[in-house]
């Protein structure tokens, strides 16, 4: 079984934050006023947006990134760590006044996290800074967007994805009450189960709860959802019969960054013109080798190992 050669990579837009992720491997996540005697500390590249973009990067995506960082010296490790990955990273501007942002992560011993985010310069992520790459955004074959930047710019990009006739992939993290006019300039949403709860109010704790979610996230104008279930895999609706494309099995180290990873890989799968179904497989199995590894950027998988994963599985896409 083999998979078909790529011709052209494909254009992908990614708005959204940066952040340097300090994590602690701990046996359990404390509770509120509890401390915890943790294992080791790591230091990781981050931010939702900058794993999208390396994730999108490693898997095959000619990628342009749009972010804000400040003038410190977590900024320059950022940039060059970015650079290394072959992503463009003119539309990065830097705010002097604001700090670069930072996350603090706690991993448990199942590989799973609590995270709290200073966002720093990503808060500075304008309107105004989003324009010097308009045109990169008109051109784009898939933009990406998350919420750890300020709402009104994501609401002016899916305007202007909208206006260009461009396919936009909102991942809604962290989660956050979203206006029916941005959903409606949405092509495709994709939270997680929580995100999903929160958006519509709905119970999510399998995939009845899920597809009553989706439900109301289609009828508030969203042309295609999918709830992201963890090692459940994705409910995808369209608005017909539902699709659960289940993830592969594997043992989880640590679930930091497997939803930026799923987003970055559709967002690489629909640019290669993969069918959706095709492309949410594709996804799963990208995030699912990225819980087999510790960090955020460090855990994206490459294109080749990747498809050799989907190949071990039995599992097969089409073009």
């Amino acid at each position: 079984m083999t998979l078909p050669i790529r011709t052209t990579r494909p254009s992908i837009l990614v708005c959204g934050s940066t952040n340097t992720d300090m994590v602690v491997k701990s046996p359990i996540l404390p509770g509120p006023g509890e401390t915890i005697l943790g294992g080791t500390f790591f230091m990781f590249a981050g931010g939702k947006g900058a794993n999208q973009a390396v994730a999108a990067a490693r898997l095959g995506g000619k990628v342009s990134f749009v972010a804000r960082t400040g003038d410190d010296v977590f900024s320059a490790r950022t940039l060059a760590g970015l650079q290394s990955e072959g992503i463009d990273c003119r539309y990065i501007t830097t705010d002097p006044l604001a700090a670069s942002g930072v996350a603090l992560i706690t991993v448990d011993a199942q590989g799973e996290n609590c995270i709290v985010v200073a966002p720093g310069a990503n808060a500075t992520l304008t309107v105004s800074e989003l324009e010097k790459a308009r045109t990169a955004v008109e051109t784009a074959d898939v933009i990406l967007a998350q919420l750890e930047i300020p709402l009104p710019t994501v609401i002016e990009l899916a305007s202007w994805a909208t206006a260009s006739n461009r396919r936009l992939i909102l991942n809604p993290a962290p989660a956050c009450r979203l206006p029916d006019d941005l959903l409606k300039n949405v092509s495709i949403l994709t939270p997680n189960e929580r995100e999903a709860e929160y958006l519509t109010g709905v119970k999510v704790t399998g995939t009845a709860g899920a597809l009553t979610a989706a439900q109301i996230l289609f009828a508030k104008g969203v042309p295609t959802v999918i709830i992201t279930l963890g090692k459940a895999g994705a409910l995808l609706y369209e608005g017909r019969e539902p699709a659960l494309i289940p993830a592969p099995r594997v043992t989880a180290i640590d679930t930091t960054a497997a939803g930026d990873v799923f987003n970055g890989a559709l967002a690489v799968a629909l640019g290669e013109n993969m069918r959706m179904t095709d492309a949410v497989k594709f996804a799963n199995h990208a995030a699912a080798l990225s819980v087999t590894r510790l960090g955020a950027q460090t855990s994206a998988p490459l294109r080749q190992e990747t498809e050799s994963f989907l190949l071990s599985n039995n599992s097969h896409v089409h073009r």
